[in-house]
Formats: structure tokens, sequence, C-alpha cells
């Protein structure tokens, strides 16, 4: 995700899944492995961290940088990876301009490069894939959302799951070489021919909701504060409970 983190709130209520503060509340040591580009301004960056306690679907960890003169930088980061045992996480950074976070990430991290993390943290917006659900991210808020899709695939669950995703055009859609059947991408600014330009709309989210499963749909949105908000009014004007409306939220 991006530089900068908040909770949840608006049509946000309480999780209902448990989060440990055993080695999740602890500084470890991750070590990069692996950088790979998404997009012109986003990358997917593999840590190894041997004593990593495992994760939910949608959870993020604090990160740590120390600079030589023992300055440090905080953030949080939305895990993109699914879980696994092992031992590795993904995290996929936005280049923020003027983030020194983000900045450091892009500019100067190598394979073999160490950080500090923390986590999993937060069960509120965890999907660990026991109901059906459907996915509503713009930008870097499809990074949660993609854990989510992966440990569907990783697991061969058969519980229902849909993504609506949206990006500014195909060359920003993160992931794009990953997305199956349960993925429609929308575009805001270019689109490929016969495909049309604009934001996510009512009949998007109908379509999403359509011939819900027995006990209805899970919904998770994560995005930007306007998009939060506006796909969130989306859903609820579309009939999706206000209770069963999960959102995180940045910038």
């Amino acid at each position: 995700m991006t530089d900068t983190f908040t909770d949840p709130t608006g049509f946000a209520v309480p999780g209902r899944i448990a989060v440990g503060d055993g080695a999740a509340g602890r500084w470890q040591t991750a070590t990069l492995t692996e950088i790979r580009r998404e997009t012109p301004r986003a990358a997917t960056f593999r840590f190894a961290v041997p004593g990593w306690a495992g994760h939910l679907p949608g959870q993020h960890l604090s990160l740590r940088l120390t600079a030589a003169d023992g300055y440090t930088a905080q953030r949080h980061y939305s895990l993109a990876s699914a879980p696994d045992d092992s031992g590795h996480i993904e995290l996929t950074l936005d280049h923020v301009e003027a983030g020194e976070v983000s900045g450091w990430f892009h500019g100067e991290a190598r394979p073999g490069d160490r950080v500090e993390v923390r986590g999993p943290l937060s069960g509120f917006f965890a999907w660990p894939g026991d109901r059906p659900a459907v996915l509503i991210g713009a930008g870097s808020g499809v990074v949660p959302l993609m854990s989510m899709v992966r440990h569907r695939r990783a697991r061969g669950l058969s519980v229902p799951l849909r993504l609506l995703v949206s990006a500014r055009g195909p060359e920003d859609l993160i992931y794009a070489r990953e997305y199956g059947a349960e993925t429609t991408p929308v575009f805001t600014r270019t689109a490929p021919p016969g495909v049309p330009v604009g934001r996510i709309t009512a009949a998007h989210v109908a379509r999403l909701l359509d011939a819900a499963p027995d006990g209805g749909w899970e919904a998770y949105v994560c995005g930007s504060n306007a998009f939060a908000e506006h796909a969130s009014r989306l859903l609820v004007a579309a009939g999706q409970p206000v209770d069963r409306i999960r959102i995180e939220r940045f910038g």
C-alpha cells in the first residue's frame, strides 16, 4: 500500500478474528530476497522472515528502517502474499512522491538488505476463506485483496469470491498477469479498445453482488479515502448490509 495508513472508519465494524500478541508483537529481521516490478510505479518486495508467525489474508504489518545515524522510519503495509509455511512474505509498494520509506525501497533497496518487521496486525480486515466475499479495490488498495485471491487459489477453496479492481489504465493495473475469471477491471483514464473508461458505478456493483450465495456476501473495500467512501455507498445502495462491509482506507 502507501506510506500513509489510517485505521478503518465509516462503515467499519469490529472484526471477528482474534490476533495474538506473541511473536506478532516482536520486531523481527526480514531479509530482502527478490524485487518484482508490477507497474511503472509499483513493485513487489519478497522477504525471508524465518520467525514469521503466519498471517491471515488482509492483515498488515509494521516495517521499520534504521539509518546509520540511528534515525528510524516506520510505516504500515498490507501483506500481499498468501499465508504459507515458507518463512517468506511479500509487500507491494507504490513509489510515493517524497515518501522516505517507499523512496528507499524503489531507489536503493537490493536483495540482501535487511529491515525490521512486526506483525501480523489487525484481524479486522482479514478473510480466512470461511465466507463468500466480494472485494473492491483501487490502485494499491488491491494489495490485501490479492492476498485473499491467492489464498483461495493456493488452498483450492470453493467458497465464492469476486474482485472488482480500479486502475487509471492497463499499465497501472497491479498484478495484471494474475487475474482470472474472479476479477473485473475498471479503468478510469485509459482503457483497451472497446472497454469503457470511468469510475466504478452502481451497475458494476450490482453485477458483483448478483446471484448471492446462501447467507449473502461479506464485502471488503480498500483504497483511498474518496474511493472507499464512493465504493461503500454503492454497496449500501445495492443492498449490501452495512455491518457486512469492511473498509481499509489510506491517504
